[in-house]
């Protein structure tokens, strides 16, 4: 099996681990299998709302979060401030149905590393958004 491209590497050296965010389970569905399917990605996991993305941050350690900006409880917004604070190295997509005008103008300010549609989410998204903001 080849090794993955030097873009797509993690810093661990092995594949970039990815912990998606969304209290959609047909979004968590999509995602892990754009995350599985995507050679140098592999899937940390889902979790359904702030509070469950927080524990398993501690636990599965992954290097790319993606982060619904619509959730109850805790927004994504908050959740990408909490997840900055406490681990700045981390990399972390804010993602969202709406377009970037129509959320709050609090989620330019949240520390997230980029913002992008559900719609656009696909293999050549994930490699373009480790790329840019992951090495």
């Amino acid at each position: 099996m080849p090794s993955p491209a030097p873009e797509t590497v993690a810093k661990s050296g092995g594949d970039v681990t990815v912990l998606t965010v969304d209290d959609q389970p047909v979004f968590q569905g999509a995602a892990r299998d754009v995350i599985e399917a995507t050679p140098g990605f592999t899937s940390a996991g889902e979790a359904g709302s702030g509070a469950e993305a927080l524990a398993m941050l501690e636990e599965r350690r992954p290097e790319l979060v993606l982060v619904d900006v619509r959730m109850p409880d805790m927004d994504g917004i908050e959740l990408t401030r909490r997840i900055k604070r406490a681990h700045p190295e981390l990399v972390v997509v804010l993602i969202s149905i709406e377009e970037a005008s129509n959320l709050p103008a609090t989620a330019s300010s949240s520390g997230a590393e980029a913002l992008v549609c559900k719609q656009d989410f696909g293999p050549d998204m994930l490699r373009g958004l480790w790329q840019v903001h992951g090495q």
